[in-house]
């Protein structure tokens, strides 16, 4: 009997007007979130390998490493990001590396394309939250209260059909129908990644396989929602109308309003008020090494090589001491603001995972490796970085650079003129973006969240239709 009723709803619905145009449509949206997502990413690729040649290009024809005062590295494009953007286009893309110091990402790509910023990326994410939750509602908002208006309803329970079966029957087939008719683009989105150049990884793959797999627990919720919904109206008209209202409530408002009331509830440092009270330490700071250095006296005043080193070993120290100083009040003063963001993301999203839109998008970024932890990602391996470039400079010229040190030379006439440094020395910056075992502990508490609203709305549906009167 379930058998047929599932083969029913599927005739049912692949027959109708409604089918033909949602698969259309979903199809092209679909190729469309794919084609867009790798042209972008080569493009991505190719603002990045320029950036890299333009770092280096600006330390041609130098001859001391003394005048190497800093890098540039730059976050590479990762192929995820293009179809699920996350925050990647939000947080700075460049950081500028000393030997010491503050590490701040800069040059978004939104500063640099403000016109994304309006519109936002039309990405897979925002196709499963917006528009395919839509077209789940147009799958089943009609699945019970339209076979009333038919007159079908009445002719099915002449016989005896069992009413949980049937409505197993409507969610069944409803959903085989929705996810076979997406699997075929989505199948053929991932090959046109293959064939247009995109390097995805077997860890790419894995990632993207659980962000399509969340995104049809997403769609699960609306189509189990509208067969509740339908099982409790006698008209299908009524029935669009409620799923309409709910669906702007849950994908449109409560997540925004959740931000907003976090905001108001949980006060947060702004960035310009840390950055001020970092300045005025550091300017505390930089006066104290100023009047060291104004009550410098040589030990040994009649060489002059010895006395410019002895300087310059001082200010070495200064600097160590200065950059070890600043380290610990602008982590303290980091921590405390980070803190504070904690329990305003915190209470943001826990507000928000009232909604499966919330649920499943913080689920797909985490999985894309573009949600919050991007940026922290990031800067922890331009740090190690920073170190790596610190100890090399080091090694070359004995001092480590940046923390605004004075460097004096003394040249000898007849010294032969150095030949040009090469810059392959530099090491390199190496970025490792976050694996499937890094982000799927983060994303485990969503797909829950997806799968115990689901159960809900499905035994919601089937109390309903117990007590639904079908003549």
């Amino acid at each position: 009997m379930l058998r047929l009723l599932i083969i029913k709803e599927i005739r049912d619905i692949v027959g109708s007007t409604k089918f033909a145009v949602t698969f259309g449509v979903c199809s092209l949206l679909v190729l469309l979130v794919f084609i867009v997502g790798a042209r972008a990413y080569h493009t991505a690729v190719g603002q990045h390998d320029a950036a890299k040649r333009e770092n280096l290009r600006r330390m041609e024809g130098i001859t001391d490493w003394m005048q190497v005062h800093d890098m540039n590295v730059y976050m590479p494009p990762q192929p995820l990001s293009a179809l699920v953007a996350g925050v990647a286009h939000d947080i700075g893309r460049t950081v500028t590396v000393e030997g010491r110091g503050e590490l701040t990402a800069h040059d978004s790509r939104y500063s640099d394309e403000p016109m994304l910023a309006v519109f936002r990326q039309f990405d897979l994410e925002f196709l499963f939250t917006v528009v395919l939750s839509l077209f789940a509602i147009l799958f089943a908002f009609d699945a019970v209260s339209g076979e009333k208006e038919r007159g079908t309803l009445r002719l099915t329970f002449a016989s005896p059909v069992p009413r949980r079966t049937f409505i197993a029957g409507k969610l069944l087939g409803a959903y085989l129908t929705l996810v076979v008719s997406l699997l075929l683009p989505i199948a053929a989105g991932s090959a046109l990644l293959i064939v247009m150049g995109v390097p995805m990884t077997g860890d790419d793959w894995v990632r993207l396989t659980l962000i399509i797999a969340a995104g049809f627990l997403y769609l699960g919720v609306f189509l189990s929602l509208s067969v509740l919904v339908s099982a409790m109206t006698t008209r299908s008209t009524t029935s669009f109308l409620v799923l309409l209202v709910v669906w702007i409530v849950a994908v449109l408002i409560v997540p925004r309003a959740a931000v907003l009331f976090a905001g108001r509830a949980v006060d947060v440092p702004s960035v310009d008020a840390v950055a001020a009270q970092k300045a005025k330490f550091s300017a505390g700071l930089w006066g104290d090494d100023r009047s060291a250095m104004a009550a410098f006296k040589p030990s040994k005043s009649g060489d002059m090589q010895a006395v410019m080193q002895e300087f310059q070993q001082m200010m070495q120290k200064l600097a160590d001491d200065r950059d070890r100083k600043m380290r610990e009040f602008a982590s303290r003063v980091n921590e405390e603001r980070r803190n504070r963001q904690d329990v305003q993301e915190a209470v943001a999203f826990g507000l928000a995972r009232i909604t499966p839109a919330a649920c499943f998008t913080l689920a797909a970024t985490r999985l894309a490796g573009t949600s919050f932890e991007m940026k922290q990602h990031f800067l922890a391996a331009t740090e190690r970085y920073q170190k790596a470039f610190g100890e090399f400079m080091v090694a070359k010229t004995g001092m480590n650079p940046g923390g605004r040190m004075v460097v004096l030379r003394v040249v000898v006439g007849d010294e032969k003129k150095p030949e040009p440094i090469n810059t392959a020395e530099i090491p390199a910056f190496s970025y490792a973006p976050m694996q499937v075992a890094d982000v799927a502990g983060g994303t485990a508490l969503d797909i829950l969240l997806l799968l115990a609203v689901n159960l809900f709305f499905i035994v919601g549906a089937v109390a309903a239709f117990l007590r639904y009167d079908v003549r």
